[in-house]
């Protein structure tokens, strides 16, 4: 007879506490095999977006149609029994069920047949993008208000005899009882929801595009979702955390891009401090350099007048945040960044300066807020507006609510699934090692510098005001978005001083860092994925930040496909660059593929005219065979639940832990 165990105190007490949930043998066991049977399902499919850089349009539009999961699955489902403009309704239906029912109702002839159709295809398409998954998430998935109603529609087939007429009856009764809108909407959000299971989206949510809030919004509702920051998204945070310097980057870029809805109705920020000052202050000056960028119908309907405005106003801020950049590289001489303190350097005389070796004319020396005897100091105006601003900032109860989504829901970087997902780069020196960096008394590389910045991150955030290690996290941020080599930013300077003010564009240059020349070799990529604890044949890099150049025949493929770049190109001002609107990345049970998009022609042209955006799918990697969950990350978090319910069996058995038949 095999004796019993002999449990230690804190075993006993894991094991008590477990048998609150489960205090019985039977439903322990259960447990058991409901854990094993789920880790026998196909791995669900996860989508990787990047770089939406606040189109929301665009973006919405991807999300809804994962990336046309959902339109070829209404193609495997209905290619040879439905037309296809009918499928491409269909399509934009569960893209937009609210929007479209609106322009499809009045146009109806028979709703009442119009919708016996629509919905029985609606339930077909979402059994089969459910069928991967146990009914007990399904179930979890489904709206409580039709719950029963589409979980006895999943199960109940029409072209069983002795279940047609059941099947038929509940769709009958719906419409009967006006309540085809609502279910058909239910059943729309469910297949979305089950043609993707997990959402990574590889930064750079905020800038150049006009609704950064709205992309945030959405995130906020999706059901499962991971975030790692970019360099734009870091801005942001920072400025949100109290970063005067990061506050004044922000409106600098927002102003020159034009860009101020997400600013002021997005986040309700006031600009009227800063239009007062630059009025007053810049109304005698030349600011011919720091005219706003203007396209199409904005230009035609923007007053003189608001483009002076404007452009005063871009270069008040511009002038504090240079002051206040060159006050963090004083602070910081770690930072190795003393030759980009230039406002010292001008000569003013001489309308020019000198960088490095080389002296370059400047096109505008006309700061009246600038002493040359101590250039990096603020005035008392400058000072106060900056101040005001930054309040702004941290008052604005939408921003801060998605600044804490993005820390609870984000991280600098995430290992999932095989996969190294990081928005920038791995910084390294050209001769191919990891580069190393000495912050905070240490010298950190690699993934102990990954750490490092996401740790610094939060205390810049969460850390009591005025705090010097809240202060020392704030400059890091903006060492994350602008200092040189950051993994995050990723190049060797930020030239936006010569960009303002040098017009020869020589002047400009931003050398990037060597992982992006490196990373075309296989073995620097695997060499990076070991740093992280990573190897195997289907172990990726996953990035976004630099767009690909598919236009010229660049690959989004690098290292022998070890690492993948999809910078989605959302930004319609990067997609002369790209030469598409970017990629996005599909990873399920049976292969990896990439989707390049062309350019989104707008919401109100696909819920008219039913346009899709043109999608093309390439899978580059298959597996050798059907990824099961119990192969991925919550495979082996669910065989630890297993093994632990085991354990529970065995101490009831050994009547170490007792079993309650009252509960």
């Amino acid at each position: 007879m095999k004796e019993a165990k002999i449990y230690t105190q804190e075993e006993l007490r894991f094991l008590e506490l477990l048998a609150r949930e489960f205090p019985t043998v039977q439903a322990a066991g259960t447990e058991i095999i409901n854990l094993q049977a789920i880790m026998n399902l196909p791995k669900a499919c996860e989508h990787f977006i990047s770089d939406v850089h606040g189109e929301h349009e665009a973006f919405r539009h991807i999300l809804n149609s994962c990336s046309g999961v959902v339109r070829e699955r209404i193609d495997a489902l209905f290619g040879n029994s439905v037309s296809t403009p009918d499928r491409d309704q269909l399509a934009t239906l569960i893209y937009y069920p609210k929007d479209k029912l609106k322009l499809i109702l009045p146009t109806l002839q028979d709703p009442e047949e119009w919708y016996r159709i629509t919905l029985r295809r609606l339930v077909e398409l979402a059994r089969a993008v459910s069928s991967r998954y146990s009914r007990s998430k399904v179930r979890k998935a489904l709206p409580p208000e039709y719950a029963y109603i589409i979980e006895e529609l999943l199960h109940t087939h029409s072209e069983e005899v002795d279940k047609h007429d059941y099947f038929e009856k509940i769709i009958a009764t719906v419409i009967e009882i006006d309540q085809a809108e609502g279910l058909i909407q239910a059943l729309a959000g469910l297949i979305k929801r089950m043609a993707v299971d997990h959402l990574h989206l590889v930064g750079d949510i905020f800038d150049r595009g006009p609704r950064a809030d709205v992309i945030l919004d959405d995130l906020m509702n999706y059901h499962s979702v991971d975030v790692q920051w970019g360099n734009h998204d870091i801005l942001w945070m920072g400025a949100a955390s109290g970063s005067r310097t990061l506050v004044a980057t922000v409106l600098s870029n927002s102003i020159h891009y034009n860009n101020l809805e997400v600013v002021e109705r997005g986040y309700g920020i006031s600009l009227r401090p800063l239009s007062v000052f630059a009025n007053e202050v810049y109304k005698d000056c030349d600011v011919s350099c720091f005219t706003v960028k203007l396209a199409g119908e904005e230009a035609e309907a923007c007053s003189e007048k608001d483009k002076l405005l404007s452009a005063r106003m871009h270069k008040a801020i511009t002038v504090i945040l240079f002051k206040l950049e060159g006050q963090k590289i004083l602070r910081h001489p770690e930072y190795g960044m003393e030759d980009r303190l230039l406002l010292d350097k001008i000569d003013y005389e001489r309308r020019q300066i000198t960088i490095g070796d080389t002296t370059w004319p400047l096109a505008d020396v006309d700061f009246p807020t600038v002493d040359p005897a101590d250039p990096y100091t603020l005035t008392p105006e400058e000072d106060s507006v900056i101040r005001q601003l930054t309040e702004s900032f941290l008052h604005s109860e939408k921003l801060q609510a998605h600044v804490r989504f993005l820390f609870s829901k984000g991280s600098f970087y995430k290992i999932y699934n095989g996969n190294l997902i990081f928005h920038g780069c791995v910084p390294m020196t050209p001769e191919g090692e990891l580069l190393s960096f000495r912050l905070g008394g240490k010298e950190r590389r690699g993934r102990s510098l990954f750490d490092y910045a996401d740790k610094s991150a939060r205390k810049a955030y969460y850390l009591k005001p005025g705090s010097p290690e809240k202060e020392a996290g704030m400059d890091f941020l903006w060492f994350l978005w602008a200092g040189r080599n950051s993994p995050l930013f990723g190049k060797d300077r930020m030239t936006t001083f010569e960009r303002r003010l040098i017009r020869d564009e020589a002047a400009w240059a931003e050398p990037k860092n060597a992982y992006y020349r490196l990373y075309q070799e296989k073995s620097v990529c695997e060499m990076l994925l070991a740093e992280f604890g990573l190897s195997g044949p289907h172990c990726h890099i996953i990035n976004g930040h630099v767009p690909v150049k598919a236009g010229k025949g660049e690959s989004p493929i690098k290292g022998g496909g070890k690492l993948i770049v999809i910078d989605g190109g959302f930004c319609k001002a990067y997609q002369a660059t790209s030469g598409i609107a970017g990629y996005t990345l599909i990873f399920n049970s049976h292969s990896y593929r990439m989707v390049a998009h062309q350019p989104f022609a707008g919401r109100e042209k696909a819920l008219r005219e039913n346009f899709d955006i043109t999608s093309t799918p390439e899978v580059f990697e298959r597996l050798e065979s059907r990824m099961k969950i119990r192969d991925s990350d919550i495979g082996r978090e669910l065989k630890a639940q297993a093994d632990e319910l085991k354990k529970l069996l065995q101490a009831f058995r050994d009547g170490a832990v007792k079993e309650d038949h009252r509960r």
